[in-house]
């Protein structure tokens, strides 16, 4: 027998799986040539007995918990970006309505004079253009694009009229009518196939627009084409008396980007204003500290997946975009793999509204009550009596402990981001727990009565371990001897506010200010007769007063890391909330298509949710689709598949439901086509639509890729391209 395939021609329409329904097949017994078989070890928890309603309950909890997890890390990130920009924002307002002043300081042309289309004044001066440059610090593109949206959002609040234009409007290949054509598209409200600069100054001098100023942002003029936005800027600059309009543009580099973009013809007519935004780590710090640090909705990530999205972030070329898409994914691996990540938002919803769910977490079902006690945290410490109140002490204590994480992190930063220390390398640190395992963890994860008490040895081991030379901790603690003693008061006043919500830091911070006084107070009230000996005196004093200062509080503040400064994955039951899984992560963000299809073509039932198929897990039946059973069937071959006995497989695979059919009694039918009547026989599979059934399906594993068609050299076989990957 000779199978022919014919080259195959790309679809144009897609093409659909539909599941064939047929009644139920005995199990079919593997074939003996398994050579290659993809291994599947899904990740998805076993019921444990527990019916699929209660099951989908708690997938529903799960996709609510996403929802609301995002939700308040997305506002939160948009709160951040928004209170980092609005200093320079208000900046930018102001130059805008100052410049605006200055052109109408000139006079204002009556509408006559405002449609001419020659220019009211000739010389350069009075045709110079209000430029404003915003320096990105190497802020990469797709970071620029949310921020000057901003920009042009918050002018427009505040009375402009604004035109948002991308660097795609300035190429070569539209030339200027392009960019005006979108100029005047966001003004006029209207598309216009002629560009014409004097429709712009007709609507602002007829529509009672003429009190408010025109800016234009440019978003990146480093990606503009040259002498398009050179050609451009000579263009307004020819209109500026009659149009009041200010540019706007991005800059991505140096001060040098202008004069190697545009033309000297073009930079004389420009009188330009430098802006600075906020670099990329100063902006990724504040979202770590708001997102990640505080943990606004409960979800913490561990120290080989904080160590992974920061090098995510520094190999991107900086860009938060990639952080946030890599932050998600985490949070969507984490909350559709652990059973009890919906905990999340009762804990969270706990704290803020002062609503108590003791109730809701002792009540939980006994699956999942078993599922937490048997969380590796949980064992590895050995708590008292699994039970409901265990947990919800558990739970209480964790959130307590880190708090007083969160407050000793944001206290090292205070210390040492004078120093130009990094929130994000700070914080990768204080996760690991290599530096908290060797001691004694009995005390710190904050159930005392449940704990086995750390021996001395250990927990002064401990106390080397945490804090290393040369580790991040470690600096942040040595910076405050460098900090000026007129300086070390606003340092722990800064102190004060972080730590006012956790009291075992509270009342030590309030002593190294009591001492602040105190010295003051000393060096105040020093009665000396002869002024050079006051001076010098008083000096000395200060001095010893302010380097004995710095020894408390580097006293104070490593006592602190060393007895309250936990990770979250030395805390009991912290899998509810932390995620650990690098690896799962890497290949969420990087993708694996082809493995993807594998799995799904062997997983069919899955997303099908037929009862036949899926009581028979991972069995071939013949109501799967032909595609499904021709690639279950060729996990039972090597690199190269016969053809001819494959074909018998398939064949065997899909004439089993009339096998199985055999021997039973048909129904009769009418010989009226109106009194006929529906049988239950199944439709005669002949030769040759069982060989076009066939020949289908190896062709559909071939645009997938995991199949390669016979060769003149070998035509009665097909070779396997893909393998368990």
């Amino acid at each position: 027998m000779i199978f022919r395939f014919s080259s195959y021609q790309p679809l144009s329409t897609p093409f659909f799986v539909f599941h064939k329904a047929s009644p139920r097949k005995p199990e079919k017994k593997p074939s003996g040539k398994t050579r290659r078989r993809i291994e599947l070890s899904p990740d998805k928890i076993e019921a444990h007995g527990v019916d699929g309603f209660e099951e989908q309950h708690y997938e529903n909890l799960r996709m609510d918990a996403f929802q609301w997890v995002w939700s308040k890390i997305e506002s939160s990130i948009k709160d951040v970006l928004r209170k980092i920009n609005i200093v320079v924002f208000d900046e930018i307002d102001r130059w805008v309505h100052e410049s605006f002043d200055a052109i109408h300081s000139c006079g204002t042309p009556d509408l006559a004079k405002a449609t001419r289309s020659y220019p009211i004044v000739t010389d350069v001066i009075s045709k110079q253009l209000f430029t404003g440059l915003i320096f990105c610090k190497n802020m990469e593109f797709v970071d620029n694009l949310v921020t000057f949206a901003d920009l042009g959002m918050y002018l427009k609040s505040h009375g402009c009229h604004v035109a948002n234009l991308s660097s795609l409007d300035f190429s070569a290949k539209n030339g200027i009518g392009g960019c005006l054509r979108s100029l005047l598209r966001q003004f006029l409200m209207v598309s216009i196939d002629a560009a014409d600069i004097t429709a712009l100054a007709s609507w602002y001098a007829e529509q009672g627009n003429h009190k408010a100023p025109v800016v234009v942002i440019i978003d990146d003029m480093e990606r503009c084409c040259g002498s398009v936005l050179s050609d451009f800027i000579l263009m307004l600059s020819e209109w500026v008396f009659k149009i009041p309009i200010i540019l706007i543009m991005g800059v991505a580099t140096t001060t040098d980007a202008p004069r190697n973009t545009l033309s000297s013809n073009a930079l004389q007519y420009l009188s330009p204003t430098k802006f600075i935004l906020r670099s990329p780590a100063e902006r990724l710090d504040a979202i770590i500290e708001a997102v990640l640090v505080k943990q606004c909705s409960g979800f913490c990530l561990g120290h080989k997946v904080a160590l992974f999205l920061r090098n995510c972030f520094l190999r991107q070329d900086g860009t938060l975009t990639s952080f946030i898409r890599a932050l998600k994914m985490a949070i969507v691996q984490h909350l559709s793999t652990e059973p009890l990540s919906f905990i999340l938002k009762g804990l969270v919803n706990e704290e803020e509204h002062q609503v108590s769910d003791t109730g809701k977490h002792a009540s939980l079902s006994e699956m999942m009550l078993k599922r937490a006690f048997d969380l590796p945290s949980y064992k590895r410490y050995k708590l008292a009596t699994p039970n409901g109140d265990t947990l919800v002490n558990g739970l209480s204590e964790m959130k307590k402990l880190q708090k007083l994480w969160s407050s000793l992190v944001l206290s090292l930063y205070e210390a040492g981001k004078c120093h130009n220390m990094t929130l994000l390398d700070l914080y990768c640190e204080a996760l690991r727990p290599e530096l908290y395992d060797s001691r004694g963890s009995d005390h710190h994860l904050g159930l005392e009565k449940h704990f086995r008490a750390p021996s001395s040895d250990q927990a002064v081991h401990g106390q080397r371990s945490s804090l290393h030379k040369g580790g991040v901790i470690h600096q942040a603690i040595s910076k405050v001897r460098d900090i000026p003693a007129s300086a070390l008061g606003q340092l722990f006043e800064t102190w004060e506010k972080l730590t006012e919500d956790v009291n075992e830091i509270h009342e030590k911070v309030k002593e190294l200010q009591s001492l602040i006084k105190l010295e003051d107070g000393k060096c105040s009230k020093q009665e000396i007769t002869d002024i050079s000996k006051r001076h010098t005196a008083r000096s000395n004093l200060m001095e010893k007063g302010t380097k004995a200062l710095h020894e408390k509080a580097i006293t104070m503040i490593g006592s602190m890391v060393r007895d309250y400064m936990q990770p979250i994955e030395c805390i009991s039951f912290h899998e509810i909330g932390c995620f650990k899984n690098v690896d799962k992560l890497q290949s969420a963000l990087i993708g694996d298509p082809r493995r993807r299809i594998q799995v799904d073509l062997l997983e069919s039932h899955k997303f099908l949710r037929c009862s036949c198929c899926s009581k028979s897990g991972n069995i071939m039946l013949p109501s799967m689709h032909d595609t499904s059973i021709m690639y279950a069937l060729a996990q039972e071959h090597g690199d190269l598949i016969n053809l001819h006995d494959c074909y018998q497989s398939f064949k065997a695979a899909i004439c089993q439901a009339n096998t199985n059919t055999k021997g039973k009694p048909r129904l009769k039918q009418s010989p009226s086509p109106k009194k006929r009547r529906v049988t239950n026989e199944p439709q005669t599979l002949t030769e040759a639509s069982i060989q076009a059934r066939f020949c289908r399906a190896v062709t559909e594993l071939q645009v997938t890729g995991l199949l390669r068609m016979p060769t003149k050299r070998r035509p009665d076989y097909v070779q396997r391209v893909a393998f368990g990957l």
